[in-house]
């Protein structure tokens, strides 16, 4: 359950996912049950969090764009993504995203695996699981993260996780949630059937923490600031 102690300035510079959604989108969707989503990951004492978010989107852009669902390397951003990005001490994913598209792709975790500490950079010397050609934004609108989400894929999202150490189950409200941009996460879906419905959030604490590694996030209320830093990668 470690949070991020070090983060630049959030200054992304691509563009805005453009779309017109048209139709109501469906009361529940998730991409677990379409299989996006690879197995829940655990950080451990590593600040790396934003590595896990990035990779885990590369991963299932990956999947959605027909190429297979390949099982990638957060190590190789932790120790190769220096562009204000820090290792274990913090990130943001769509720096991670420009490193992993200039890099030409980020390598499979079996031949970069996970050592939980930053490390000397070796990305030329792994496998290649998936390419990108960079990254774009989601609109804050809420309304709109759901309508993408359904088409477009999971996203990656930054949060504040402080008050995350002791969830188990249920769904998280403003008044159990900070301001603070400090983790990021996968949003891989949602349930609206019931007012004012909830994110389903893959988070990176192993599957003992939480519901099986998941956490359910309000929806409507930008819950521990789950609408303010969307963005994904674009599959090359």
């Amino acid at each position: 359950m470690y949070l991020m102690s070090n983060l630049p300035p959030y200054e992304p510079t691509a563009e805005f996912l453009n779309m017109t959604f048209t139709g109501t989108a469906p009361t529940t969707f998730d991409w677990r049950s379409k299989g996006a989503i690879t197995p829940v990951k655990d950080q451990a004492q590593c600040g790396s969090c934003w590595a896990f978010s990035a990779t885990e989107n590369v991963e299932s852009e990956n999947f959605i764009a027909g190429k297979g669902l390949p099982t990638l390397a957060p190590q190789q951003m932790v120790d190769c993504a220096k562009d204000g990005c820090y290792g274990c001490s913090g990130g943001w994913p769509y720096k991670a995203f420009l490193y992993v598209a200039k890099a030409g792709g980020d390598d499979t975790e079996a031949t970069y695996p996970y050592t939980a500490r930053d490390g000397s950079c070796k990305d030329k010397q792994g496998t290649v699981g998936a390419k990108i050609s960079g990254y774009k934004q989601v609109s804050k609108d809420e309304t709109q993260i759901q309508n993408a989400l359904t088409t477009v894929g999971p996203f990656s999202v930054c949060v504040d996780a402080e008050e995350w150490s002791f969830y188990s189950g249920g769904i998280v409200t403003p008044s159990n949630c900070g301001r603070s941009v400090d983790h990021c996460t996968q949003l891989v879906g949602y349930d609206s059937t019931k007012a004012p419905g909830y994110w389903i959030v893959r988070n990176s604490w192993g599957t003992d923490w939480g519901i099986q590694g998941y956490i359910y996030l309000q929806m409507g209320s930008d819950v521990c600031l789950i609408a303010d830093y969307v963005t994904y990668a674009v599959s090359a």
